[in-house]
């Protein structure tokens, strides 16, 4: 029997996602926060460079237990409605905090990373970003590094131009340029709000961002089956719309294997 490359890039992507999922949760560490009942069983975990920031560890505690709280009253929701489909056992959930990176000994970067089972096709997943001021202790956007970041200005239609080209190389390299399309990128707007989750890039020069990066998970540029993509926007195009703070946070290149590391 002949399966389309599509659909077998989609099956394994699934098997792939199981199998690492179910070996993670078997030996991995301890959750920071735990829901576990006959509906769901969704667990949060901070990595050890966020616990050691008191206050950033507490925001992102805070919004996993939330997340925690929410998913459960629909998985609950969801088994008194239709109990058949809980029969081989209840929703499977996991969020992870992690730092990408710290820049200036001030901005933090951190990836959160969704995994859900609700018993459907294939497990889902979502990726979002946090970005932490430490002097300010709280979240910040990316706008105090930029002249200005007003929709459709050029700031920002400069980032989303720089994002797609950098998309359209990514799918060349997987071998995916069918889908490196307009209908792809439509959601892709040159607004903060719509241009995607960002961090900023590590870099070779210390205590320096190389850029921004821009995280989209699967279904968001692409169909499920080519994952996750990350795009990459080099400071230095950018660098005609930065203000002072964004030209002393900015500098070097991205490291060797960034581009290949988990993100």
């Amino acid at each position: 029997m002949f399966l389309a490359p599509t659909l077998v890039r989609a099956l394994t992507a699934v098997a792939v996602c199981g199998a690492l999922f179910g070996l993670a949760h078997a030996a991995g560490p301890k959750p920071d926060a735990v829901v576990k009942t006959k509906s769901i069983d969704a667990r949060v975990f901070l990595d050890d460079r966020i616990k050691a920031d008191a206050a950033l560890a507490a925001d992102c505690l805070a919004e996993g237990k939330k997340w925690l709280d929410k998913n459960a009253a629909e998985a609950a929701a969801s088994r008194e409605q239709d109990p058949q489909f809980f029969r081989d056992g209840g929703w499977d959930f996991e969020r992870k905090y992690a730092i990408r990176s710290v820049v200036a000994d001030r901005y933090v970067s951190v990836l959160r990373d969704d995994y859900m089972d609700t018993h459907g096709a294939h497990p889902n997943s979502d990726v979002n970003t946090i970005l932490w001021d430490k002097a300010e202790g709280k979240r910040i956007s990316i706008r105090p590094f930029f002249t200005e970041t007003a929709d459709g200005g050029p700031t920002m239609t400069a980032m989303v131009k720089a994002v797609i080209a950098s998309l359209k190389i990514e799918k060349k390299k997987r071998d995916t340029s069918e889908t490196a399309t307009d209908e792809w990128f439509k959601h892709l707007e040159p607004s903060l709000l719509k241009i995607g989750a960002v961090t900023l890039a590590p870099s070779t020069e210390a205590g320096k961002s190389s850029g921004l990066t821009f995280h989209y998970p699967p279904y968001a540029v692409g169909p499920y089956a080519e994952g996750e993509y990350v795009a990459f926007v080099p400071w230095e195009r950018l660098k005609p719309h930065l203000t002072a703070e964004g030209t002393r946070i900015f500098g070097g290149a991205r490291p060797k294997g960034d581009a290949d590391e988990p993100q």
